[in-house]
């Protein structure tokens, strides 16, 4: 029995004592008595038990023990139970769309049941039998609320418009969540833009990212400043425990060094905010790209001429300064196999229809014709500088000749090596499409770019060097692609097509990418 014992030990990868003797809340057998473990139940997926003992938290593969004890699962009638906490944005929208057309497409029948106004819940049945088999319970509430209900253990599944806090993934990590920091732990569902709003009518059209972080500081404070009718302006947020809300405050005040005004009027939901933007001539607001109603988006725009207005492309290609990626983070342990299929299936083509019809931006790569990208080869063109060469430009326009653009992007965590959220997701994404053969017989090329600070020689090596590091991760992410059957080239053409104006950390940022080319 001891040898048995200790195979099991190993292979839990955890040292073992003398078992307890008395089961606390259920006792696992092995079929020929030889190896016993107690503790208290913490979940059952339908295939392994996970368990809290003396030892720690065990997970034990349910075909070969027996349970005993009043913890013990139904086996016959099993409903897998999953919780899913946190954005209101995405619990009330897209998870919901997302989580019907999954039932569709297995087969499932599906009932929604609203407990109250932010919990609600979806229940999926075997069609012929009407046998019950999952059971998905929402928490519509914000990203501080998802993390808390996760590291609490009242959660499977996290929902935020932020990244996850360092704090938050150092608790996460103390209680035995893993590393809630690693891209195994995390995924980009969708995209969303952060788009400032005003009322129709409003003659103020354009503002730059530094107007715009000065307006929400209270450092700008009437519409003449801007050009404008000699008025104050309104300030409308979404609630500051928003994800959104403190997407705006990473990805906009803090990199103007500035916080945001306690004078701005807050709401609980994006639909509330337009509404009150819709009806004030004076007021502007931060509202979700994908609901901005009748209001008139403002155009982003750099000292140096250059503007960028949101769309599906810009924010899909990251070419918009203002993204908020939708993120859902689950903990380092199995997930009922229902749940592993719905996560699976949101990364499908079928998925991806869901995701656009919900008014959110989805990750299908899609091919631009060189043709359609005339005002970006213009700007490079009236852009360049000293440095940059009339050889440097022909060759560029040589090698990109014939080919097009994946709006699959890469950019970098700023002052960092490490690729942004939304990239390390793209890195799945452009994986998973060599493995399945799509590029096969084509050239794929990745091209580097920087930012024009510094001399263009070092800029050039730098972008050489992000190109490459990004090939690496996106092959050593195919496991199972044959990259012989791709035409791969690395390239960088330093500061030569810049997207943004850089005399901002901003714009900087923007011009700092990796792209892919294609044909």
């Amino acid at each position: 029995m001891m040898k048995v014992r200790a195979a099991v030990c190993a292979a839990l990868f955890l040292f073992c004592g003398a078992l307890p003797g008395f089961a606390q809340d259920v006792l696992l057998k092995s079929h020929d008595g030889e190896v016993e473990i107690s503790g208290t139940l913490l979940g059952f997926d339908g295939e392994f038990y996970r368990v809290h003992t003396v030892f720690g938290e065990l997970t034990v593969d349910g075909s070969g023990v027996s349970c005993e004890g009043p913890g013990c699962p139904n086996l016959i009638n099993y409903v897998a139970d999953i919780a899913i906490s946190g954005s209101a944005t995405m619990a009330d929208i897209l998870l919901p769309a997302l989580l019907e057309a999954f039932a569709r497409n297995e087969g499932y029948t599906v009932k929604r049941d609203a407990e109250a106004l932010d919990r609600f819940s979806y229940e999926l049945s075997a069609s012929r039998t009407g046998q019950t088999l999952a059971r998905f319970q929402f928490h519509a509430s914000n990203a501080d609320e998802g993390f808390a209900d996760l590291l609490a253990d009242e959660a499977d599944i996290a929902m935020s418009l932020r990244e996850i806090r360092p704090k938050e993934a150092e608790l996460g990590f103390e209680a035995g969540l893993g590393d809630m920091t690693d891209a195994n732990r995390s995924r980009v569902l969708a995209l969303d833009g952060m788009v400032p709003v005003v009322a129709a009518g409003n003659p103020v059209a354009t503002l730059s990212l530094s107007q715009l972080a000065d307006v929400f500081a209270g450092k700008i404070d009437n519409w003449s400043i801007l050009g404008g009718p000699d008025a104050p302006i309104t300030l409308h947020l979404i609630a500051s425990t928003s994800g959104f809300a403190q997407a705006v405050e990473d990805q906009l005040m803090k990199r103007a060094n500035l916080t945001t005004t306690g004078i701005a009027i807050r709401h609980g939901r994006n639909d509330a905010l337009v509404s009150a933007v819709e009806r004030d001539p004076f007021a502007i607001g931060i509202a979700s790209f994908a609901e901005t109603g009748s209001t008139q988006q403002v155009t982003l725009t750099g000292s140096c001429g250059r503007s960028m207005t949101a769309s599906r492309r810009t924010i899909k290609t990251e070419d918009y300064p203002l993204n908020a990626p939708m993120f859902l983070y689950f903990p380092a342990r199995r997930l009922p196999k229902v749940a592993r299929d719905f996560l699976s299936y949101t990364r499908s083509p079928s998925a991806q229809i869901v995701i656009r019809r919900a008014g959110f931006v989805d990750q299908t790569a899609e091919e631009i014709s060189i043709n359609l990208q005339g005002d970006r080869f213009a700007n490079a063109i009236t852009g360049a500088g000293d440095e940059v060469s009339l050889e440097v430009l022909q060759s560029m326009t040589g090698t990109l000749k014939g080919m097009k653009r994946l709006s699959t992007s890469f950019r970098f965590q700023a002052g960092s090596s490490r690729l942004d959220a939304q990239s390390r997701s793209n890195v799945q994404q452009l994986a998973r499409a060599i493995e399945a053969g799509m590029y096969d017989a084509r050239s794929l090329y990745f091209i580097g770019f920087s930012d024009g600070d510094g001399p263009a020689e070092g800029n050039q090596k730098i972008a050489l060097k992000r190109a490459e590091v990004v090939r690496q991760a996106v092959l050593s992410a195919a496991e199972t692609a044959s990259p012989e059957r791709i035409d791969i080239q690395v390239h960088a053409f330093g500061e030569a097509m810049p997207m943004a104006c850089d005399d901002t950390d901003w714009g900087r940022q923007v011009n700092r990418r990796v792209e892919i080319w294609v044909k």
